[in-house]
C-alpha cells in the first residue's frame, strides 16, 4: 500500500513571497541559488552582468516573481530550488 502525501501549493505569480519569507527558505544557502539569472525579467530589468547584494536580489525577487527559480518544493526542512529530479527522488 502506498502512503498519501499532502502538500501545499502556492501560486507565488499571484501570491509573491515576501522578503521575509524568502529568507526564511534561504536556511543558510547562498542567495544566488535562488535568483533565476536566466529569466526574461532579468533582462528586460536591466540585471544582466549586475552584481547585487543579497538585499538587492531578494528586494527584486519580492517584487518580481520571475526571478525566483522554480520550482520550489521544500519537504520537511529541504528545499529544492529548480528542477532536480534526483534530490527530489532521494527526499521522497
Amino acid at each position: 500500500m502506498q502512503k498519501g502525501v499532502s502538500f501545499k501549493e502556492r501560486e507565488i505569480f499571484r501570491n509573491p513571497l515576501s522578503k521575509e519569507e524568502i529568507r526564511n527558505l534561504l536556511k543558510g544557502r547562498p542567495l544566488v541559488e535562488f535568483f533565476s539569472w536566466r529569466s526574461p525579467r532579468t533582462k528586460a530589468l536591466g540585471l544582466v552582468g549586475k552584481e547585487l547584494s543579497d538585499d538587492e536580489m531578494i528586494h527584486f525577487m519580492s517584487q518580481e516573481p520571475a526571478l525566483i527559480r522554480r520550482p520550489l518544493i521544500v519537504i520537511d526542512d529541504e528545499i529544492v530550488v529548480g528542477f532536480d529530479a534526483k534530490k527530489l527522488s532521494d527526499l521522497l
